[in-house]
């Protein structure tokens, strides 16, 4: 327990130093101002208190209306002044709070978002798409309330609670101690009941997160369920995830919903308790000891009631905002759990620029002129290598968790030109290598050649953009046609991606949508085929113009009379290239310049497809056997 409330200590101060670091000037401000508000709004039970002891005054002395009203009309005037300027400066605070909250929430959605796009793959390969969509909604949501309300909300409390009390202790001592009798039989049942609400509140924010997480994989999957008709096991997941959600959000919600009627009815009694007391002390001139010297009256009696309400009201403000702060520490431990993730390393060092010839030799140019090369700095020396697109594995080693190991011992090349096809069941390793190769996950043992380049010592931005990549999950953006091709290369002209549409074999589909390459796609081009999505995935491909390309089932969602568009424009994009090429079908392969085929992470054959057939092997039965690897 006491580990728990450390940790919402040192939670709630990486809160507010965050936030300090968004608005150094205006949270000062805006502390003041609450400060100031909470204060002021304490000072009314002065008035009063002065307006009953001149009336009471008044009375004893038997002087008229007219002789006292110059005294109670200054007091009224001194509280009128009180209510205008809490009135200025709680619209002035609620204007700048306003900014603050909205402003704070932006760039933390920003800060989240910039943190996430340096986060490595592994990342995204451990956690649900819903769950992460999850910091973006509801933990945020859970911080904008913490934020907006329930911090000012327990500042003005305990700011009132001190003024309130040092005012009571003014006027009387034994009274102010019977209010803190009560305030403290309320603080314990909040203390008991609201860390009750408060462990579950915690549990509900966690499985809000896991909810989403599985609406969104159903929702995704949406068809395979309905094809296989899953609907009512998918049913069974959803209600198993939103019975859990419920419960925990029933429970911290009964204990919260049971504890407001608890402390007004401890409220109730101590107002009656003072005012009996109150009675009693008048009546039997017991003693009353303050700081003021006041003896016991209605002056005494009459302001002590209203503080008494004040004083249980600012307690009562407290209890339901607790929640609210248990909800946005849950966020914000959350949100910075993710901003406390490693980024993605990257130690290198060379970089890929634009160059051109001058006299034979390649000099560094400030223009893009398409012709690349490394640029290696060694003892002080920079030197301008070509880009030429060799690639070499030495002895790789790999496995994404300590406990499996993907590849063994791995050795490859492949020289400019070349085009390497991998072939192997499911889990031998083939779309590894490629992740390996644009270093989405860093080898444990061996060495990755670029051009005779480590290539943990290439920047990982230039590495990646020598490469181009067409996945066998094609991922298209809400944009047109136009700018869904231009996204391989931003710097593309429209007629380089009508040509990239042509290579690809794209173009002629294109032509016939409503808007041609103005046509704007939506929900993941769900208004295109499977195959018309590859064929836009393969053009992005090709209007990067790089020089080894990765194709990993680059056809795979392509019927075989597509794939006869798509192969000679392939041909095309592929001259001249280093192609590394992952296919199930055997026959898309057999042009390759070398055929590899895995195993369980090992290589256990390589050759020309000829080659291999003649070794009549693993290949020669996958050929003769089946067209297609499962």
């Amino acid at each position: 327990m006491r580990n728990k409330t450390a940790n919402q200590i040192l939670m709630v101060k990486r809160v507010i130093k965050m936030l300090l670091e968004f608005y150094p000037k205006l949270l000062p401000i805006i502390l003041i101002l609450t400060i100031a508000n909470a204060v002021l709004a304490s000072l009314p039970a002065i008035f009063q208190q002065n307006i009953v002891s001149v009336l009471q005054q008044a009375w004893d002395n038997g002087r008229t209306w007219e002789a006292t009203k110059p005294l109670v009309m200054q007091v009224v005037y001194g509280l009128l002044f009180v209510y205008a300027l809490a009135l200025i400066i709680n619209f002035t605070n609620q204007q700048l709070m306003a900014i603050f909250t909205q402003g704070s929430l932006d760039k933390m959605r920003k800060k989240i978002f910039n943190h996430m796009e340096h986060l490595p793959i592994r990342f995204f390969d451990q956690n649900q798409r819903g769950d992460i969509m999850s910091y973006y909604t509801n933990d945020i949501e859970a911080m904008r309330q913490m934020i907006s309300q329930s911090l000012p909300q327990l500042l003005v409390s305990a700011i009132s609670l001190v003024t309130i009390l040092a005012i009571m202790l003014y006027y009387s001592i034994p009274l102010a101690l019977v209010i803190l009798l009560g305030a403290f039989v309320s603080v314990s049942v909040t203390s008991k009941v609201g860390g009750l609400s408060a462990k579950y509140f915690v549990a509900q924010q966690k499985m809000t997160g896991q909810t989403e997480g599985v609406i969104e994989e159903m929702i995704n999957g949406l068809k395979v369920i309905k094809v296989f008709n899953h609907e009512q096991e998918a049913q069974e997941a959803f209600d198993k995830a939103n019975n859990e959600l419920f419960e925990a959000s029933h429970i911290a919600n009964r204990y919260a919903n049971t504890l407001m009627p608890i402390l007004n009815n401890i409220n109730y009694i101590v107002y009656a308790l003072v005012a009996v007391m109150s009675g009693i002390f008048i009546e039997t001139k017991f003693p009353n000891f303050s700081i003021s010297g006041l003896g016991f009256s209605i002056a005494v009696a009459v302001p002590f009631l209203q503080m008494s309400r004040q004083f249980a009201g600012a307690i009562q403000q407290i209890s339901p905002q607790i929640n609210a702060m248990v909800m946005g520490l849950a966020g914000a431990q959350r949100v910075f759990s993710l901003l406390d993730e490693e980024v993605e390393e990257d130690e290198g060092s060379y970089e890929l620029v634009n160059t051109r010839e001058e006299n034979g030799v390649l000099v560094e140019s400030s223009e893009k002129t398409k012709q690349w090369a490394w640029k290696v700095e060694h003892n002080g020396v920079t030197e301008l290598l070509a880009l030429k697109g060799d690639v070499k594995f030495k002895n790789v080693d790999f496995s994404y968790s300590p406990d499996k190991q993907i590849l063994y011992d791995l050795s490859l090349y492949a020289k400019p030109g070349q085009k390497v096809a991998f072939v192997g069941a499911t889990g031998a390793g083939k779309t590894t290598i490629t992740n390996l190769i644009n270093r989405f996950y860093d080898i444990e043992k061996g060495q990755i050649l670029y051009d005779g380049l480590d290539i943990k010592k290439i920047k990982k931005s230039s590495l990646r953009k020598s490469l181009g990549i067409v996945l066998q999950d094609t991922v298209l953006f809400t944009a047109t046609v136009m700018e869904n091709i231009r996204y391989g290369n931003l710097d593309a002209t429209d007629a380089e991606c009508i040509q990239a549409a042509k290579l690809a074999g794209a173009h002629e589909f294109i032509k016939h949508l409503p808007q041609g390459y103005q046509t704007v796609l939506h929900g993941g081009a769900s208004n295109l085929s499977q195959g018309q999505t590859q064929l836009l995935a393969i053009a992005r491909a090709a209007v990067n113009n790089p020089p080894v390309m990765i194709l990993d089932e680059a056809t795979s969602s392509i019927d075989t009379r597509t794939e006869q568009i798509v192969q000679t424009g392939m041909d095309n994009l592929m001259e001249g290239r280093t192609v590394f090429v992952i296919a199930h079908r055997l026959s898309t392969v057999k042009n390759s310049n070398v055929i590899i085929v895995l195993d369980h992470g090992h290589i256990i054959e390589r050759g020309t497809h000829q080659e291999l057939l003649n070794q009549k092997g693993q290949y020669y039965q996958l050929y003769t056997g089946a067209f297609e690897l499962e």
